[in-house]
């Protein structure tokens, strides 16, 4: 009874790609099964029998929260999953109607997982290995950092520091106090300042350090210190883990690295003079992206870069404004929201600002920040970056206030959790300053935090706010297109791919009051910190990078081909192997949010 399937096999992806002699040894070990239409094939937790490929009929596939995540015909494969875990089925799976099935074994499976390259990479709901080496954009500060810096006292002498600093051949110290990074002496500080100036050699290195220096975390990446470096014209980065000192990145240990063409683009903004200087550089994103998601940056690292140059642009806006309008009458700090709060931007991006400024600020000061807000917000719309269709900008006076006002706003939305309040709090729990002084957001964002997590009702509305994105899950083809207008035929991978899963990070968050605002910056805390569950953390990064970047590759192929790249996707352009892998990750999602809406993992 073996004699058709190596010819259907021969037929289906990936044993399309072994010889014929691999698929009649697979067709000599495999099960054929009949199953009537409405009984159950396996339920969830049973150990799985093998992998089942479907030659006849319709599978039904539910996961743990009995959730329809997908309906299966013939050439479509389920049960690897749980085959690739501990052998237990994560899903459950019943035929429809009359099915007919063969069964790979357990053993089958796992030798040609292990033997053949083409069907690890068809089943493998992890990412590619990249084989190529690290570079400056990918590689994590913790990599390059020097662990051990060495430190000293705010009260050791300027003689001591310099001969500590020559005597270990290094060109800074870190000052520590209490357990803490309070300051930084380098060689520019032991001539600038000491020598040149006279500083008595027994005085406390204290006199000539750089107070507070701008640091880093060690989850930065290699294109975060550059671009800090080249912007503020630093030639050393302090890196600070959970308060502490943990290390230190240097200029001379970048030199082994190349750097991108994201760093041109920062130090062109940063030099720009005017606006329309600002739109020159700006413009070169495109090509950029393209640069980039060809020389297989990680979708996050792409994001994160070109949010990068959208950041210093800001930066470079509000000097020039300043220049303009002369000094700021008060503190003020420019915050973003929406794709360039999460440091997420692709080809594709509007503008989503705020202003807070300190209290006590009278109508001139006032007038002077709408000013200073229009001015940027038209200069971001110059350089690309469209104004807010919503009017969630600075220019909107409801989003430029005092801090008072803005603390109101967050106790308000998390005590009166209405439909406008679930959609601003999204929003603005995205928040993330770019310009200013941050000293102005310390506390909002953990006091905000706090309150949110302490609210139950709260956080049950907004667990059904984040729900309302569904994914394009067809239950006959797989995939469920725009039936009609201007982008019929396609896939939305923002709203019903993306969003979905930044959806799910804000929550994950809010539950487990953590300080990251990039969606997968929060879905590793959440797995660091239990909220969500090994298994399913893991699924939903592996599920969330292949929608991500599926995303910017096609955004770039639209660039290549001179067009404006958009989000509307359409899976016909697949191949059956990327329209499996997509659909597979998109089965994943919904399986969150299913876990999310009963409560599993997240407000349980």
């Amino acid at each position: 009874m073996t004699d058709d399937i190596p010819t259907f096999l021969a037929r289906q992806h990936p044993y399309d790609r072994l010889s014929e002699a691999q698929r009649q040894a697979i067709a000599a070990q495999i099960q054929r099964v009949h199953v009537p239409a409405g009984d159950a094939i396996y339920g969830f937790g049973e150990t799985m029998k093998g992998l089942y490929l479907i030659t006849g009929g319709e599978v039904e596939v539910r996961d743990q929260a009995g959730s329809v995540v997908s309906i299966l015909g013939i050439g479509n494969s389920f049960g690897e999953r749980g085959l690739l875990r501990d052998g237990l089925a994560v899903t459950s799976a019943k035929a429809l109607t009359e099915t007919e099935l063969i069964c790979l074994p357990p053993a089958l499976f796992h030798s040609l997982w292990e033997t053949q390259a083409t069907f690890r990479r068809f089943f493998d709901r992890g990412r590619s290995n990249d084989s190529r080496p690290p570079d400056l954009a990918s590689v994590r500060v913790e990599t390059l950092m020097a662990k051990a810096p060495v430190t000293c006292p705010p009260d050791m002498t300027v003689g001591a520091a310099a001969r500590l600093m020559r005597d270990r051949h290094i060109s800074c110290l870190c000052v520590v106090e209490g357990g803490g990074l309070v300051g930084l002496v380098t060689l520019r500080d032991m001539v600038g300042k000491a020598l040149a100036e006279g500083v008595a050699p027994d005085a406390p290195v204290r006199t000539i350090m750089t107070p507070d220096p701008r640091t880093l975390p060690p989850s930065a990446i290699g294109s975060d210190v550059l671009h800090s470096m080249v912007e503020h014209r630093l030639g050393h980065l302090p890196i600070i883990g959970a308060g502490k000192l943990v290390g230190i990145v240097t200029q001379t240990d970048l030199t082994r690295f190349q750097t991108l063409q994201s760093a041109s683009l920062v130090a062109a903004a940063i030099d720009a003079g005017t606006v329309a200087d600002l739109a020159e550089v700006t413009k070169r994103i495109p090509q950029m992206l393209v640069h980039l998601v060809a020389s297989g940056n990680r979708h996050d690292t792409v994001t994160r870069m070109i949010t990068d140059v959208a950041d210093v642009a800001t930066r470079r806006l509000l000097h020039l404004g300043e220049v303009v309008l002369g000094p700021p009458p008060a503190r003020y700090l420019w915050l973003a929201c929406g794709s360039q709060g999460r440091q997420e931007q692709t080809g594709v991006s509007d503008q989503d600002n705020c202003i807070i400024f300190e209290d006590d600020v009278d109508e001139r000061g006032r007038n002077y920040f709408e000013k200073l807000a229009a001015f940027v917000t038209d200069g971001l719309n110059a350089c690309g970056y469209v104004y807010c269709p919503g009017d969630m900008m600075a220019t909107n006076p409801r989003w430029c206030q005092p801090i008072s006002v803005w603390r109101d706003y967050f106790a308000h939305w998390i005590a009166n959790p209405s439909k406008e309040a679930q959609m601003l709090a999204s929003v603005m729990f995205d928040l993330r300053p770019i310009g200013g002084d941050e000293t102005l957001f310390d506390g909002l964002q953990r006091d905000t935090l706090e309150m949110a997590a302490a609210n139950s009702i709260f956080t049950a509305h907004m667990a059904s706010n984040a729900l309302s994105h569904g994914t394009p899950l067809g239950l006959l083809r797989g995939l469920a297109t725009i039936r009609s207008g201007e982008h019929r035929d396609t896939i939305d991978l923002k709203l019903s791919g993306v969003v979905p899963v930044v959806d799910l990070g804000r929550m994950y968050a809010l539950r487990g009051k953590l300080a990251p605002v990039n969606t997968r910056a929060r879905l590793e805390a959440a797995l660091a910190a239990g909220i969500v569950s090994p298994t399913g953390g893991r699924d939903l990064l592996d599920a969330y990078d292949l929608v991500a970047e599926t995303r910017l590759k096609h955004q770039a192929e639209q660039i290549k081909r001179g067009e404006a790249p958009n989000n509307f996707m359409r899976p016909a352009g697949l191949s059956d192997f990327e329209r499996s892998h997509l659909r597979d990750a998109f089965v994943v999602i919904k399986t969150m949010q299913s876990a999310l809406m009963q409560g599993r993992g997240m407000l349980g």
